[in-house]
């Protein structure tokens, strides 16, 4: 499946299968092995729908598990046919939902009624004994050998196709017969004829995570089942009456001599059975995933491009954090310029991106953002797209068994050492005791000991500066902990800005405004690199890591990573602010925050996220040190000796900047790149342009 030339013959015709189709379309998986010819596909929705652990199977592709990773990055949902799958799952992606296999109960009931019992398989003796499904390397042939031997008395039935298995593999007696493939409507009938129906699975690797839809079909048809012990059969099935698990070959031969013996008649078993797999309808499951996926369309709203993007553009923007979108905001409603916004994620918001759990908590899927600014302008701007929410910050530290606010201020001292400072002037002078210039340059380390002395450096910067950067403080620019001051003053909030806010209804409904605009076209889930090669524009913005764009010419710049461990809680509040950090090295994560602070959210449940530095993933920090500003310098020399592209952002310029920041440098590229292209721009279109 993953050969070249198939997949080159593959995408057009999709294409032009989907060419006249209105929309809105919804990529639907239930292999990535699709996912190569149909990632460029704009979809309202994408779906991983797993029914199986694929890679685990005979002559499975060696590309699963990388295209797997892939489709994960980029789907919207991710459905398990069963529990096993479930636990598998839950912890790669942010929404799994269990689906197991369900039933269209009333179908397979017809095998209780007054069918008649098919032709091939009247004259086959009594007991019969049958199976229908695929028969494939997962059945286990040599069990049903042993069972035939055994019990030369019974018949066994097999029903279905062959798959990955020769006919020359399957086990010939004259008590076992194959009947071959049916069709659905058929199968009632043939599980009339039977007394017992069963699952002679092999327990490996290509079982491990497999959710049977013929057990619930086998008991809507009010026939006993004697299984082997597949995981999910045994935690749905395994203690309802009638269900028989069977350990090998011989416990599964009694297995069925007890199901033989089962009372399959009795009104009781069956009324249990029938209220059992009211709860197991197909129709239910159906309601479920239409929901969500109706439920993730309406979210999607903005990303309006649901059929093919234009040839053309007047900006290709590479990124859809507040760099990216501001500009495409900008251009679109400001210039009336055809814009279509990018990035590899398959959401909008950057790092900023919020939203709910599976608890209804709105979460921030990449650690807390908290909007602070003392710019009256940009708020004004971004009061365009959302209400707000005031929210003053705090922050505690874990030091020393206690819960201190940091940044330090006089409050800290005091709990920490007992003191009893009291104006500004004695925390100034406790600072100067314990303060020690520094000698040389000015680094992370000497910035902190210079300003508070080594005691407090220790406490409760080093271990975090440690854990964050991965490097030693002393190797960093003074920068990375100036940002942080000490306090002579009892103020505990973390930020002193005059705007100190959040947005009301999060950072995503904020981005879904912005980018509401007939000239944006949105495009999720995609590389810049190959969207670039099917439309053209006359101007790119890039948002991205800088060396990226240039093919790491001079090197890989180095950018440190984040992993979020998600938690949630059946209680109220988890701590006693947002966030709390653990400075001590002997900590792996460097904080813990409670979003329902942030937010404002009231619920009985709560939501956090343990947050871990790391050195890879995607990247979050540029690194602070003398060498990576060397090498940027190169990239951003080349930058600048390039035309019709514009670098802006965090990454693109290698700097760590608030959101308020990379708000105010977009601004300023908007009016900057306006003066340059207006009159090339108003030659180009006939379509006004207003600046």
């Amino acid at each position: 499946m993953q050969d070249s030339s198939f997949q080159h013959a593959l995408r057009p015709l999709l294409d032009g299968l989907l060419a006249n189709y209105p929309g809105p379309l919804v990529r639907w998986y239930y292999t990535p092995l699709m996912l190569p010819f149909s990632r460029h596909v704009i979809a309202a929705a994408t779906v991983y729908d797993c029914m199986d652990e694929l890679a685990n199977f005979r002559f499975a592709s060696p590309a699963l598990g990388p295209l797997e990773s892939q489709l994960l990055a980029i789907a919207d949902m991710v459905f398990t046919g069963g529990f096993s799958l479930f636990d598998s799952k839950k912890d790669r992606h942010p929404h799994v939902h269990l689906m197991p296999s369900s039933v269209d109960r009333e179908h397979f009931a017809q095998a209780r009624s007054l069918l008649a019992i098919p032709d091939d398989m009247r004259t086959i003796p009594e007991p019969r004994i049958g199976f229908f499904g695929v028969i494939d390397e997962r059945m286990d042939l040599s069990l049903l050998e042993h069972l035939a031997d055994v019990h030369p008395d019974w018949s066994l039935i097999l029903i279905g196709p062959l798959a990955k298995i020769e006919e020359s593999d399957l086990p010939r007696r004259a008590n076992i017969h194959y009947l071959g493939p049916k069709r659905y409507e058929q199968l009632p009938s043939y599980l009339k004829g039977w007394e017992v129906a069963i699952m002679p699975f092999a327990v490996n690797d290509s079982t491990r995570f497999i959710s049977p839809t013929k057990t619930p079909e086998y008991l809507a048809g009010g026939r006993p089942i004697v299984s082997t012990r597949i995981a999910d059969v045994v935690h749905q099935y395994g203690e309802r009456e009638g269900v028989f698990i069977a350990d090998n070959a011989n416990t599964f031969v009694a297995a069925c001599e007890q199901a033989l013996a089962f009372p399959r008649e009795s009104r009781d078993w069956l009324a249990q059975i029938d209220a059992f797999l009211l709860t197991q309808s197909w129709d239910i499951t159906y309601r479920r995933m239409a929901d969500l996926v109706e439920k993730q369309i309406d979210a999607r709203r903005w990303a309006r491009p649901l059929t093919p993007w234009s040839d053309s553009y007047d900006f290709l923007v590479v990124g859809a954090g507040f760099a990216g979108s501001v500009l495409a905001e900008r251009m679109a409603s400001q210039c009336n310029a055809r814009v279509l916004l990018i990035d590899r994620r398959d959401h909008i918001g950057g790092n900023a991106f919020d939203r709910q759990d599976a608890a209804g908590i709105l979460i921030h899927q990449y650690g807390p953002h908290i909007f602070h600014t003392n710019s009256d302008a940009i708020v004004e701007y971004l009061s365009g797209f959302t209400s707000w929410r005031s929210y003053e910050h705090r922050v505690l530290a874990s030091v020393r068994d206690q819960l201190v606010p940091v940044p330090i201020n006089r409050n800290t001292l005091n709990q920490l050492y007992g003191l009893s400072l009291a104006t500004d002037a004695e925390t100034a002078a406790w600072f100067a005791q314990r303060a020690r210039p520094a000698s040389g340059g000015r680094n992370a380390e000497e910035v902190v000991v210079a300003a508070v002395g080594r005691e407090l450096y220790e406490l409760f910067f080093q271990g975090y500066t440690r854990k964050q950067w991965g490097i030693k403080p002393s190797q960093l620019d003074g920068s990375v902990t100036a940002r942080i001051p000490a306090r002579t003053n009892g103020d505990n909030r973390y930020f002193q800005d005059r705007h100190q806010l959040m947005p009301a209804n999060g950072y995503t409904a904020l981005f879904t405004a912005m980018l509401d605009h007939p000239n944006i076209d949105v495009a999720l889930g995609v590389e810049w690199n190959e969207v670039r090669q099917l439309v053209s524009a006359d101007h790119v913005i890039f948002t991205g890591p800088i060396d990226e764009y240039f093919g790491h010419r001079f090197g890989h710049l180095p950018y440190r990573s984040l992993r979020f461990d998600h938690q949630t809680f059946d209680r109220e509040t988890f701590q006693a602010v947002g966030v709390i950090n653990y400075p001590h090295s002997s900590v792996p994560y460097t904080r813990i925050t409670e979003y329902k602070h942030l937010t404002g959210q009231k619920a009985s449940r709560t939501s956090i996220s343990y947050e871990y530095p790391s050195s890879k993933g995607d990247p979050y920090y540029p690194m602070p040190t003398a060498p990576a500003q060397a090498m940027y310098q190169q990239y951003r020399a080349l930058s600048e000796a390039t035309a019709g592209v514009t670098i802006v952002g965090r990454l693109a310029t290698y700097r760590y900047y608030n959101m308020d920041q990379v708000v105010g440098q977009a601004l300023a590229t908007f009016h900057r790149l306006t003066q340059e292209r207006v009159e090339r721009l108003k030659h180009k279109t006939d379509r006004p342009i207003a600046i």
